[in-house]
């Protein structure tokens, strides 16, 4: 048996009046999802549990079975997995954003968000910056590492974890203050925050990229910090050999962690540029001896973030032809199998950030008796109508993995 997820980060979103009353999922034209959905079976997840921030983070966990309750210490703490970064039982992790602020509203004496990507930096003028923040703000217990594009590190040893941090792609277009971290220890890092402005301010990266009419990296953003988790890996749970196919840190962290082999694709970058054929090719080869491969697109999320109808759209479009498309043709040949397709958590286009409703799922079976049909179409309306909702989201996976006619037949009865 094969077992495959498809995961379009954020594309779930709200009805838009821009797009007459519809989701982008639902304008978007996605056959390969609608044949998964006419033929399989649709419903809702509940990835994310009460109380918890709707991070993509807590998501996919809750995704790959685990309870976030249970395992989740912080966002930063499963990067560092992906980076190679070992951390000691009182080591924190940070994650360390670099961002952009408003130059104009700057000028009247307000710091107010405006990217949190910086204009997506690359990761090549990106690892300058960190190089020279572990020259100037490094220390005994505190340094940096390089990460993909504007997502990085920052390690303190016997750091604070009893933090308020906020995400600073929840405040786009928002003032900084009042979102600056609270709590024990939080003065020291506010702080680290506000002398790397002063480092920052003429580096030849950003003068560079001034020089060609391009957003700087006028700061670092600290958030997601925590202790390293513990989590059984999936790979023992399940008795399988899995892989990870993603562009972004987090990710490939959960998957270090699940026990999954992280498999490289080149030209993936975690943006709407990606090369998604790339992934989908990636994880039909690997399946050739491999059990369960997790293919991450993040173009929808960094769309919606971005309040683009038409990138995000586009994202969607691209993700069903070139991932979901070339799965299904590809995968016809290698026997049994199963394929989920789902977004973990929405980011509403009007929102810019993500929010904790539930997301749509589709499973499609190769084995007679697994697919009951429950909606014509992948998206939020014909999900919620189909009156089948996994929650908690974390329960989904077993079944997935193991007995997925009892989950079915434990919906017929509801």
């Amino acid at each position: 048996m094969k077992y495959i997820v498809l995961l379009g980060d954020g594309m779930a979103d709200y009805p838009l009046s821009e797009l007459g009353g519809k989701t982008p999922l639902e304008f978007a034209d996605t056959p390969n999802m609608d044949i998964m959905a006419a033929r399989g079976t649709v419903g809702l997840i509940d990835t994310i549990p009460a109380g918890f921030a709707p991070g993509s983070d807590v998501a996919n966990l809750s995704v790959l079975g685990y309870d976030p309750g249970k395992c989740h210490t912080g966002r930063a703490p499963l990067e560092a997995a992906s980076m190679g970064v070992d951390l000691a039982p009182d080591d924190v992790a940070f994650r360390c954003n670099l961002v952009t602020f408003d130059s104009a509203v700057a000028a009247v004496g307000e710091t107010v968000m405006e990217d949190f990507t910086s204009g997506h930096i690359t990761s090549e003028e990106a690892s300058l910056i960190i190089d020279s923040l572990n020259r100037e703000l490094a220390s005994p217990v505190i340094d940096f590492h390089s990460g993909v594009g504007y997502r990085h590190l920052m390690v303190y040893k016997g750091g604070p974890v009893s933090l308020e941090t906020t995400p600073p792609h929840d405040i786009i277009g928002r003032p900084i203050a009042g979102r600056l971290p609270k709590g024990n220890g939080s003065g020291e890092i506010s702080s680290l925050m506000e002398r790397s402005r002063g480092i920052l301010k003429d580096h030849p990266v950003n003068l560079a990229r001034t020089s060609k009419g391009k957003k700087t990296a006028d700061s670092i953003w600290l958030w997601g910090e925590g202790r390293a988790p513990i989590l059984e890996p999936m790979t023992a749970r399940y008795g399988i050999k899995g892989g990870m196919i993603s562009a972004v840190d987090l990710l490939n962290g959960i998957g270090v962690y699940a026990g999954l082999e992280i498999l490289h694709v080149e030209g993936a970058t975690g943006y709407i540029d990606t090369d998604y054929k790339g992934k989908a090719k990636k994880a039909l080869e690997y399946l050739i001896d491999g059990d369960f491969v997790f293919i991450h697109v993040e173009a929808p999320d960094e769309m919606g973030h971005e309040g683009d109808i038409k990138g995000k759209i586009k994202a969607i479009e691209d993700f069903d032809e070139k991932v979901v498309g070339t799965v299904l043709s590809g995968i016809e040949t290698m026997g049994d199998f199963r394929i989920i397709v789902l977004s973990d958590h929405p980011t509403p286009i009007s929102l810019k950030t993500h929010v904790s409703d539930p997301s749509p799922f589709a499973v499609l079976s190769s084995i007679d008796g697994e697919n009951i049909v429950t909606g014509d179409a992948f998206n939020e309306i014909s999900a919620r109508d189909a009156g089948i909702m996994a929650s908690p989201g974390c329960l989904l996976m077993d079944y997935f993995m193991g007995n997925w006619r009892k989950f079915i037949e434990e919906k017929k009865r509801v």
